[in-house]
């Protein structure tokens, strides 16, 4: 219905016919509910984080980018820009300056855990403050465990957690962006309002930020496991 709306907008506007015969026909509704991302459970994102080996840099680069996506309901893109500069404290608390598609720019505060994670990776890293613009989280020298100099991609984020998911025993059907689905479920659940989820996620409208939610998957699986049959 789309394309042909379309044909006949573009014959009217080139004066072929006078009345496009598709303005009175309704098509098709099309309602979605809840996202398709599948999510992790609570437990399965703890065990993630528990497995990855942090005797070597890449192991704590990696931790700290899991836990950025796990505190932040972040997107892999956001965490492909951040720089040296974006990790910085601002009064009594050390904030992320994220930069998100559309160019918006968030600032997120960081709990401990996650500050006590980056700064590991910093210092194991050897990334000097002074060099702001560096990238924060670069990729390897192949299969070694030495880092370059340049920014891991959102496709390399990717692939280091599929590499993660795989050593831990757990689905390889999770992406990056299951963590912000698995984060904004989890903040519904416990009661915070709306209004605070979706500031966090960085939605322009609650109806997004509902798409996030697995609650009512959550119901529903509760549902069917009554079934007596």
């Amino acid at each position: 219905m789309s394309i042909v709306r379309k044909l006949f907008d573009f014959l009217v506007t080139g004066h072929v016919v006078l009345v496009s015969p598709a303005l009175s026909v309704e098509g098709p509704r099309y309602s979605v509910l809840e996202g398709l991302t599948p999510a992790f459970e609570r437990e399965q994102v703890r065990s993630l984080l528990r497995s990855l080996d942090t005797a070597s840099v890449v192991g704590l680069r990696d931790r700290a980018i899991l836990a950025i996506f796990t505190y932040t309901a972040c997107r892999a893109g956001a965490v492909a820009k951040l720089r040296v500069k974006d990790f910085r404290p601002e009064g009594t608390q050390w904030i992320l300056l994220l930069h998100e598609k559309r160019s918006k720019a968030r600032k997120i505060p960081v709990r401990a855990d996650l500050q006590g994670y980056l700064e590991a990776y910093i210092q194991a890293a050897g990334i000097n403050p002074e060099d702001k613009d560096a990238p924060l989280f670069r990729s390897t020298v192949r299969k070694t465990k030495l880092l370059t100099d340049r920014a891991m991609t959102p496709g390399d984020i990717l692939r280091m957690l599929k590499r993660r998911l795989k050593d831990s025993g757990l689905p390889l059907n999770f992406t990056c962006h299951s963590f912000r689905t698995t984060t904004i479920t989890d903040l519904i659940e416990q009661g915070v309002p709306l209004e605070d989820v979706q500031y966090l996620a960085g939605h322009a409208a609650p109806s997004t930020t509902r798409l996030y939610s697995r609650k009512r998957q959550a119901v529903t699986r509760n549902i069917v496991e009554r079934i007596s049959i």
